[in-house]
């Protein structure tokens, strides 16, 4: 860490990354509900205006590009590009609780593949708390009256691309020592070249229904190129918020976020929530911050490592 930061500065960040992160998923529905939007397209324009702001970040001094190896960068871009591109399908085909209360499943995954395929050993506890998150997860999406396979389909896959992607973020920052904007750096180009190379067989580009020559109307420019600075808000927020607290505090500002999140769906999209429902949104709920509070509970014993909080890695600092 450079040097203290201010207060002020850290309540601005904290305050930044719970609007941003509550406004880019209400947004994009918005966008995908009223504009139709094409979602890699949209996905691609994110990374780009991503690497623009990074790029913007750099020359102002926020942190200092690393030379990184490109062809072990490609896997972790892949991954990086199925990650947005398949949570934003589930956002697309599932009503907003269901995919918020879905990504709860990316925590038992990584947890899974931690343990699977690199030997990490967790507590009895910590693979307790996975009982009512998954539960949870079960009573909310199959009691969803907009439930639907291919909804499913995309969340599911979608947790298990994230869970992957952010378990090898976490390897690569300690294999190249690197912070995420330095990784970040490398991974939206090189995800926006992959989405541009296989779009155009996917999505259309041209005609009344593609992305260059559909009727736009100024309102829809702006909501789409305010999606894009809000995602990168988000990415820049995340650093900070990681860079300058502890675990404790950028869990809760998750937990806060994803109370939000649910609550504001309610209200702008009224979607219609049944009492199963809700018992399995508490259900999850409980199971997280249970996870939380043990996690928590074993980093005061053991020495800083990068860990896996809520669903995303962070540096214990």
């Amino acid at each position: 860490m450079a040097g203290p930061v201010s207060s002020r500065f850290l309540v601005l960040c904290l305050f930044s990354n719970v609007s941003c992160s509550i406004a880019i998923v209400l947004l994009n529905k918005w966008i995908y509900v009223n504009i139709g939007f094409p979602n890699m397209t949209l996905t691609l324009l994110h990374f780009i205006i991503t690497f623009l702001g990074l790029v913007i970040c750099q020359l102002l001094n926020i942190f200092q590009v690393k030379a990184l190896p490109i062809m072990k960068m490609i896997p972790l871009s892949l991954t990086f590009c199925g990650f947005v591109v398949f949570t934003n399908f589930s956002l697309q085909h599932n009503t907003v609780g269901t995919y918020q209360i879905i990504k709860s499943m990316t925590t038992p995954t990584i947890i899974i593949i931690q343990t699977s395929f690199y030997k990490k050993e967790f507590s009895t506890k910590i693979k307790l708390t996975l009982v009512p998150i998954t539960i949870g997860v079960f009573l909310n999406s199959y009691y969803d009256v907009k439930f639907n396979v291919v909804g499913t389909v995309y969340a599911s896959v979608g947790v298990l691309v994230t869970s992957l992607y952010q378990v090898w973020v976490a390897e690569k920052q300690q294999e190249f020592q690197v912070n995420s904007m330095q990784l970040l750096y490398y991974q939206a180009p090189l995800s926006a070249l992959i989405l541009l190379l296989i779009v155009p067989f996917f999505e259309p580009i041209f005609g009344t229904k593609g992305t260059i020559f559909r009727p736009w109307s100024l309102i829809d420019i702006a909501m789409v190129l305010a999606s894009g600075a809000v995602a990168f808000a988000v990415n820049l927020s995340i650093f900070w918020i990681i860079g300058n607290t502890s675990p404790v505090t950028y869990n809760m500002v998750g937990h806060l976020k994803f109370s939000s999140i649910l609550i504001g769906a309610y209200l702008l999209y009224h979607d219609d929530v049944r009492p199963t429902q809700i018992l399995g949104i508490l259900i999850s709920v409980f199971g997280i911050l249970l996870y939380t509070h043990f996690k928590m509970q074993e980093s005061r014993t053991s020495k800083p490592e990068v860990a896996v909080e809520n669903g995303k890695p962070s540096q214990n600092v």
